[in-house]
This record gives C-alpha cells, sequence and structure tokens, in this order.
C-alpha cells in the first residue's frame, strides 16, 4: 500500500466536533478527500465513550441473529482494520459458551446466522476449545469458535489522528464547543475555549460536524438541532493478569455480563446497561460490580478472584430514543442531516471507519464533490507517530 495523497485540495472547511474514534476517523477521511479540517476535544482525545470501552474487536457474531446487516459489517471491518491498523489489534479468536441447556439450544440458529452474515462460526468440541484456553469453565455444554478479537481502544485513533494531520489537518485537543452559531437558520460558526482560559475563539467553517457520541444531543441543541441519542451507560470490571489471549463471549441473545475481554496485561468483564439522560459524570453501579463478577466466573471460574484493577462506566450513544434500558435500539448508526451541520451518532467502536466513511460522503454530497472514500486503501501510520512527529 502506498503513502495516502490528497488528489485535489478544495477550499472547503470542515469543523469536527468530537476527539474520539469517529471523530479520528471522519478528520482523516475528510482530509484524504482535500478538506480542510479542524478538529476540537474539549478533553484529551479519546476521553470520551472511545476510551472507556472494553476493545473487543466485534466479528459481528454477537449481533447476527438479530441483524444480519450489523453483523456482516462488523465482520468487513475487522478485515479492513486488521490490515491497516495491524499494530494495534491483537485478532486472536473469540470463543462463544454455552453454560446451560437453553444458551446450548441457541448454538444452531447461533451459527447459522452467523454464517449467513458471512461470519465464519462453527462449533468446536468442548475439550478443543479448553486445549486453548484452559480458563473456559469445565461445566460448559457447547463451544463455537468465532473470529473476535481486541484492540487498543487508545491506540487506534491515535493512528487515524497521526494520519489525519499529515495530511494537514489541525487537531485541537482540551478545546471545547461552547457555542455554535446559526443565522438564518443555518449553522455558520463554533466557538471555542481552550482548557484552563477564559478567552473565546470563533472559529468560521463551511461545516460542522459533530462526532459526540453520546453527547450529540447536548451539541445539536446548542444549534437548536434535535437529535435523537440515547446515552446508556455500562459498567466494566478489568482484573490483573490475562485469564484467557481470547475473547470469551456468553452463548446467548446480548445481554449483560457476557463478554470477557483480554486487553494488554488485564481481563475486563462487561458489560451492564441502562439509560441516563446527562453522559457526564458516570459512576459505576455497586450492584453491577458483584454482578458481573458472578457472571465472569460462570465462563471462567476464578475470575473474580483476581486483584480488581481498575472499575468504571461508559455511555453508548444509541441512535434513537429508549422506552427502556436501551436494547431495543438497533447498534447501526446513521447520519443527521441539518442546515449547515451533521450528527453522527450509533455505531460501535469496531465499525468507526465505516462511519466515518458515510460521515464524509454526507459531506461531499453537500459541495458537490465527486471524491470517493480511500480509507480501505492505505495502512495508517503507528499510534507512536502521534508523538513523534510533534517533537
Amino acid at each position: 500500500m502506498c503513502t495516502p495523497s490528497i488528489r485535489q485540495r478544495h477550499p472547503h472547511r470542515v469543523c469536527v466536533i468530537g476527539g474520539g474514534g469517529s471523530g479520528a476517523a471522519l478528520a482523516y477521511d475528510l482530509s484524504l478527500r482535500g478538506f480542510l479540517v479542524t478538529l476540537f476535544e474539549k478533553g484529551e482525545l479519546t476521553s470520551g465513550t472511545t476510551g472507556r470501552h472494553h476493545g473487543q474487536l466485534h466479528s459481528g457474531a454477537r449481533y447476527a441473529v438479530g441483524d444480519r446487516d450489523i453483523a456482516r459489517e462488523c465482520m468487513e471491518e475487522t478485515l479492513v482494520l486488521r490490515r491497516i491498523v495491524p499494530d494495534a489489534i491483537e485478532y486472536n479468536g473469540g470463543v462463544f459458551i454455552a453454560t446451560d441447556d437453553a444458551e446450548a439450544d441457541y448454538a444452531p440458529a447461533f451459527i447459522a446466522a452467523c454464517n449467513e452474515a458471512g461470519i465464519p462460526a462453527r462449533e468446536v468440541p468442548i475439550a478443543e476449545a479448553r486445549s486453548w484456553e484452559p480458563a473456559i469453565t469445565p461445566t460448559a455444554r457447547r463451544t463455537v469458535w468465532v473470529p473476535d478479537g481486541s484492540f487498543d481502544a487508545f491506540r487506534v485513533p491515535l493512528s487515524f489522528f497521526a494520519a489525519a494531520r499529515r495530511l494537514g489537518a489541525t487537531i485541537r485537543p482540551f478545546t471545547e464547543v461552547v457555542s455554535i452559531d446559526v443565522t438564518a437558520g443555518t449553522a455558520r460558526s463554533v466557538t471555542v475555549r481552550r482548557a484552563g482560559s477564559d478567552h473565546d475563539e470563533r472559529v468560521d467553517c463551511d461545516y460542522i460536524v459533530s462526532a459526540t457520541g453520546a453527547w450529540a444531543g447536548i451539541v445539536g441543541a446548542m444549534a437548536g438541532f434535535d437529535v435523537p441519542v440515547t446515552p446508556a451507560p455500562g459498567t466494566m470490571v478489568a482484573v490483573r493478569g490475562r485469564v484467557t489471549d481470547m475473547v470469551l463471549s456468553r452463548l446467548a441473545p446480548p445481554g449483560d455480563g457476557d463478554i470477557i475481554v483480554p486487553q494488554r496485561g488485564l481481563s475486563i468483564i462487561g458489560t451492564t446497561q441502562r439509560v441516563v439522560d446527562n453522559p457526564d459524570g458516570i459512576l459505576p453501579d455497586d450492584d453491577d460490580v458483584a454482578f458481573l463478577l458472578r457472571r465472569a466466573d460462570e465462563l471462567a471460574p476464578g475470575f473474580s478472584a483476581r486483584a480488581v484493577h481498575a472499575i468504571w462506566a461508559a455511555a453508548r450513544p444509541l441512535a434513537g430514543a429508549s422506552t427502556g434500558d436501551g436494547r431495543e435500539i438497533s447498534r447501526d448508526f446513521m447520519v443527521l442531516d441539518h442546515p449547515g451541520m451533521a450528527t453522527l451518532i450509533g455505531g460501535k467502536a469496531t465499525v468507526l471507519r465505516a462511519m466515518a466513511e458515510k460521515a464524509a460522503d454526507h459531506v461531499c454530497g453537500v459541495f458537490c464533490v465527486n471524491e470517493p472514500c480511500r480509507t480501505r486503501d492505505f495502512i495508517l501510520p503507528t499510534w507512536r507517530d502521534w508523538y513523534t512527529e510533534a517533537l
């Protein structure tokens, strides 16, 4: 793969709000298509939901029974990320484990749905699965291999940021958008404030894209636009040591406490789900912690005996309004069109590049720019370049 270059620079200035995974990928995609990009993040890069998820590289198997399209997209994007960000990904496979009769009976429908979605799931003998990962419960009823993996929630976005900056994008962390100027019903500019400063700065732009995840409703309201997003926090617990090198999941429809993800020298059990009005200041629930450790032991006995490294919560940015705990809302993503502005909501960390592609396509349509997405075509710079190239 050759080094990416800009085919044609356009005069259009795009402000991206949000320095998480989708914002990083969008800054890169727009820069590669020739736009003049400035990205604002109120905190450190990835300090919102992106830096707090458990880092599972979803093959899509978890969603295959409920939504083949989302499952297929996840599978496709895992292959893309493996190719373009190889140094931040562990593509080490996953095992879905049936712990009781009901879960064992779910296996045929699960495998069939995965295969229909292009996910090469296959049942393996329990003894074989336990030879790979001895931590798997010896009382497992059935085991199914899937092409899951894990990735570093900080390093993957940082590679996109490094690539965007090489192409001329301006990345401004610790710079909060405090207002959006709307003239005649159209968003025209943003006003930002650097952390620790009392000075506000107006930044003119030709278009604005909010990639603020669970905060999209708050940002949209600054411009008077209604954004139907549901912040849905979940608690996660990390213990010290690698319980397994593969991702372990419960062989059942998506629920609470059904995934164990290896992440560097830790093992993470997640997650729970509830709905809140404001994604700021979310704390984990004590009852959730006990529940998660109990559920982890059902998949890998002894998990709860390990030293707890960290307990935290993160808010999913579900696209749509919820009448319950948010599980009825699709994990799909969408681009909402407003005058002078767009909002990117929903999705999963695994599909950050695809989310950016759809948002960048939308921006190209606004300005009648005929530039295809090329973010599949190039290996990204290592995340280390974010630091070394800044020296």
